[in-house]
């Protein structure tokens, strides 16, 4: 089989099983000549289980105007939000602490993002989270 041409490839943040064809989906395909519709139904056929969450995915467009996308888990702020059923981090992180993340819930964040980072360990991939975690003002217990 022949290899496709690669034409463009975009990087967006879209809620999941909650895509629509209005900004920033549809303006940001419509010039690549992509049916529009055919993605969001399968991106929200692919993502109906993280239904409400920011997640990023990056499409890859082809010469024949065909795409592929994939779809990565949703960014480390997230899942340290929901994990401590937070609305938002601080605003000042190093005076105003937000939440305290437990070394337990430091490691289930990390193993979920580790397929996206670029970690080699569980141990690299928990300081990578601890430190988005501080810049949010949240604590790690010991």
């Amino acid at each position: 089989m022949a290899k496709k041409r690669v034409v463009a490839e975009l990087k967006m943040q879209v809620v999941g099983g909650q895509a629509t064809p209005a900004p920033p989906i549809g303006p940001t395909l419509s010039p690549h000549g992509v049916n529009i519709m055919q993605f969001v139904q399968q991106f929200n056929e692919r993502t109906k289980d993280m239904k409400g969450i920011r997640v990023p995915v990056v499409i890859t467009i082809y010469h024949d105007k065909s795409f592929s996308f994939v779809v990565k888990t949703p960014p480390a702020s997230i899942l340290i939000k929901m994990a401590l059923g937070l609305e938002k981090g601080s605003s000042v992180p190093n005076r105003e602490k937000v939440g305290k993340l437990t070394r337990a819930q430091l490691r289930e964040i990390a193993e979920k993002k580790m397929v996206d980072l670029n970690a080699h360990d569980i141990e690299a991939a928990m300081r990578i989270i601890e430190g988005t975690a501080r810049s949010m003002g949240v604590d790690i217990e010991d």
